[in-house]
Order: C-alpha cells, then sequence, then structure tokens
C-alpha cells in the first residue's frame, strides 16, 4: 500500500472576452455545463494502481498531499489546477466512511479554521502558489462528513472565484493568487448542523452564489470584476446543498436553483420565470443540460418521493406535475422514484446513468426517460457520494472507499474492472478532467492520472 506520505451550461465561462472552455478546461464542478464528461484522450485512463508489487504503480503521474480538510473539486485551466481546503488549529473529528446516522453537529468546533485557495502545477503536481483568504472561529457546525471548504471554486483562467458558504466569497487572481476583492457572509444555521456546500456559478461578467439556510435563504447576483451586488433575491426555501446551474438554452438564459420546496429557474434580472413543487426532503444534487433538457433530481435517502425531472426550455408560472402525471408542455418526462441523494446523474451519447449513494446504477434514455437497463449492483461499492463521469466511452464510479468502478458505455451493462486508490483513504469530490489527466481529490491529497506519453 502505498502512502501519500511517501508518493505524496453548456456554457461558456467568465468574462465574454475568455475563451470557452475546452479539451484543457475544467472550469467548475463538473466540468463544462456542469455535465461531468471529459473530452476523449487517449492518455486518460480507464486503469490505475497503487499498490506495491504487480501491477505496480500504473497511469499514476503524480500525488500531492493539501493540508487540512476539503470537498471541494479541483478545477483546471490550461496548465494550471486549483482548489481549496480549510486547516483546523485543533483537530476536528475524523469523518467516517460509508452510509450511516448520526454525523449531526449542533454547534461550531471550538477551534480557528484557515481557509486557503491551492494553485498547483498539472503536469508535475509542484504548488505554484498558496493564499489564506480567511482565518477565524469555526463559523458553523458541520456534519461529521462535511468539511468548511467543499463549496468548489470556478475560474475563467484569468480569476478564480472560491466561496466558503457562511464565510464569504473571494475574487483571485488566477496567475498569482492575489486577492482581487472579497464579499464576507454572516454565518447562517444550516438544518441539523449539517453545514454549507453549494458552489458559485459564473456566467457572462457575473458570480451567482445561493445561501439556503435555516435563518434566511437567498440567489445573489455579483459583478464578476469588482464584487458589487447587483441584486438579491429572498427564497421561501429552507437548507439546500444543491448548486446553482446558468442554462443558456435556445430560447434565453436561466438561472436554476432546486429546493426542497420548490425548484426555481430565474431571469439574469433576478425575476422568478417558472418553479416546480415534489421534489425529497433534501436536495443536494446539482442540475445541468443535455441534449436540450435540463435535468434536475432530488433523491434524499429516506424521502418517499425521489424524483427525477427532464425539464423544456421556456417554461413559465408553476409547472408542478399535478397527482399521476409524468409529463407535461414544460416538462418531457420525470420518473418518481429513481433519483439519488448525493450524486448528480450523468448523461452521455443519449443515455442517462444514476449512481446511487449504495452503489447501484440504472441507465435511463436520456429523451424519454425509458429504462435501458435496472438496478445493477457495483460489486462492493458500499458507499458512493461523488458524482459519476464519462470519458472514452466509459463510465467511472468512486465509492467512499477508494474503489473506482469502470463501467462500458452503452445500452447492456458490463462492469470491465475495478481499481482501487487506496486502503486507507476516503473519496467525496468528484474529479477533474482537461488535458488528457484525470484529477482525483480524496482526503488526503490530490492524485493525477494519465497514461505515460
Amino acid at each position: 500500500m502505498v502512502r501519500l506520505a511517501c508518493l505524496l451550461a453548456i456554457l461558456s465561462f467568465g468574462f465574454a472576452a475568455a475563451a470557452e472552455p475546452g479539451a484543457d478546461q475544467w472550469p467548475q464542478f463538473r466540468g463544462p455545463g456542469c455535465r461531468g464528461v471529459g473530452t476523449d484522450n487517449p492518455r486518460l485512463p480507464d486503469r490505475w494502481s497503487l499498490t506495491d508489487g504487480e501491477p505496480g504503480r500504473e497511469n499514476l503521474s503524480w500525488v500531492r498531499e493539501i493540508p487540512g480538510r476539503g470537498w471541494s473539486s479541483p478545477i483546471v485551466w490550461g496548465d494550471r489546477v486549483w482548489l481549496t481546503t480549510a486547516v483546523a488549529e485543533d483537530e476536528l473529528d475524523t469523518p467516517r466512511r460509508g452510509l450511516y446516522f448520526g454525523g449531526n453537529r449542533s454547534a461550531a468546533p471550538e477551534t480557528t479554521i484557515r481557509w486557503l485557495v491551492l494553485c498547483l502545477d498539472a503536469a508535475s503536481g509542484d504548488p505554484i502558489w498558496e493564499r489564506e483568504v480567511a482565518a477565524a472561529r469555526a463559523p458553523e457546525a458541520i456534519h461529521l462528513k462535511n468539511s468548511f471548504a467543499s463549496e468548489t471554486p470556478v475560474t475563467d483562467g484569468k480569476r478564480v472565484w472560491a466561496c466558503f458558504g457562511n464565510v464569504g466569497l473571494f475574487c483571485l487572481d488566477a496567475a498569482t493568487g492575489e486577492v482581487v476583492w472579497k464579499r464576507e457572509f454572516e454565518p447562517r444555521f444550516t438544518r441539523f448542523g449539517w453545514g454549507p456546500a453549494a458552489s458559485p456559478a459564473v456566467h457572462d461578467g457575473r458570480v451567482y452564489v445561493v445561501r439556503d439556510t435555516e435563518e434566511a435563504s437567498t440567489l445573489i447576483a455579483f459583478d464578476a470584476t469588482d464584487g458589487r451586488e447587483l441584486w438579491q433575491v429572498d427564497r421561501d426555501e429552507k437548507s439546500n446543498w444543491s448548486s446553482p446551474f446558468v442554462w443558456a438554452n435556445d430560447k434565453r438564459t436561466e438561472i436554476i436553483t432546486p429546493g426542497s420546496g420548490m425548484n426555481r429557474a430565474y431571469g439574469l434580472d433576478g425575476s422568478l420565470l417558472y418553479e416546480f413543487g415534489g421534489g425529497s426532503l433534501i436536495t443536494i444534487a446539482t442540475p445541468y443540460a443535455a441534449d436540450g433538457l435540463l435535468f434536475v433530481s432530488s433523491g434524499y435517502v429516506l424521502g418517499r418521493r425521489k424524483p427525477l425531472w427532464a425539464i423544456r426550455p421556456g417554461g413559465s408560472g408553476d409547472i408542478t406535475l399535478g397527482d399521476g402525471e409524468t409529463a407535461s408542455a414544460a416538462i418531457a418526462w420525470s420518473r418518481p422514484d429513481a433519483a439519488p441523494y448525493n450524486p448528480t446523474t450523468l448523461v452521455h451519447k443519449g443515455l442517462l446513468y444514476v449512481l446511487s449513494d449504495r452503489g447501484i446504477l440504472t441507465c435511463f434514455e436520456a429523451a424519454s426517460g425509458a429504462e435501458v437497463y435496472g438496478r445493477q449492483r457495483l460489486p462492493e461499492a458500499r458507499a458512493c457520494t461523488a458524482s459519476p463521469w464519462a470519458m472514452n466511452d466509459r463510465i467511472f464510479c468512486s465509492n467512499e472507499y477508494g474503489d473506482t468502478f469502470v463501467v462500458r458505455a452503452g445500452r447492456e451493462f458490463e462492469l470491465l474492472h475495478v481499481n482501487r486508490l487506496t486502503e486507507d483513504d476516503m473519496i467525496m469530490a468528484s474529479p477533474a478532467i482537461a488535458g488528457g489527466r484525470l484529477f482525483l481529490r480524496t482526503a488526503r491529497g490530490l492524485y493525477c492520472l494519465s497514461r505515460p506519453e
């Protein structure tokens, strides 16, 4: 076993002048369009191993230890990788892997937290810069498995916007790490003391942040250049952990914000375009668009409803489905019991893949919602929190125990193999794919996986 101590939508993001994300960019959570689909590249591996002996350290380019704890995903632009972390002055409770109850916390830990943004060289993993953007007593309670740096940053290659939900929003120069501007937030209590996790979205010179808590809930638009608040909308919601998604469709641009009460779409001026209810008690998954439809899911593990919706562009007013309805003029199709809890679903080449938290994979037609294959259990998957991803006609599903299950993309289920990353580490973050490299974050560090040139 290798230890780290040894090794250690589809949218154009950023300013109008910035280049559109391509093969060398993974600018936000789940990459371009929040879809989780990497550009095919022969260097991207579907096998890796870090074990001593045979087959040895297969397709490992580098490993970099990351201080503190953070479940934010890495983001990539060109030859640089950015990620966030939070370093506690005193040791925090160690997160426990697996599915269980009892991780709630009612009070903030009595320790000082340092919030960091890190920049690494994509080819070598060497540090380029490290910036502490805030330091203070822990502002709120968090779930045993959460972190104080679970929100994924976003970049346009020139600037990086990092949000720490109960601390603030920070804009940094991507090259130097200098703080360009910051907007501090007043802490708000989240349901069950779980802490925040929603990532920001950047589109056409604006940064959008959702803060859904027990005390107050808002959608805020900031000027990406100078941090000015452009508008703020109060939301009739309680705590949610889903990130906003900007959907530039063929009719208009919509800001999509899932919620346990109502899923809502706003215009670029903050006006409400449409809304629909029927979700589960807790909403975590991030919406995204593919093949002309918007995919929204809400699947709390203990909820009676676990709905998955495919939404057409251009909705208006309340588009909630009536009892027994599965489709309408605004909703192409829905399934009442198909959604996962933590992972976001995945659309790849016309097929929709759903990975449940218990390691069960299901496949549907993205256009119609018709089942392609039913529930397929990934052997000993146990607990899956990271979202699945696709590259080179393979579907990848990581569990919390460091295993990644590789499934052939297509209409028939075929498990090809399982890659073991570590035996004593933990995967909660979704990966980044750019420049022929796969970046996997664990509790201890960042792994870069790539076939040798």
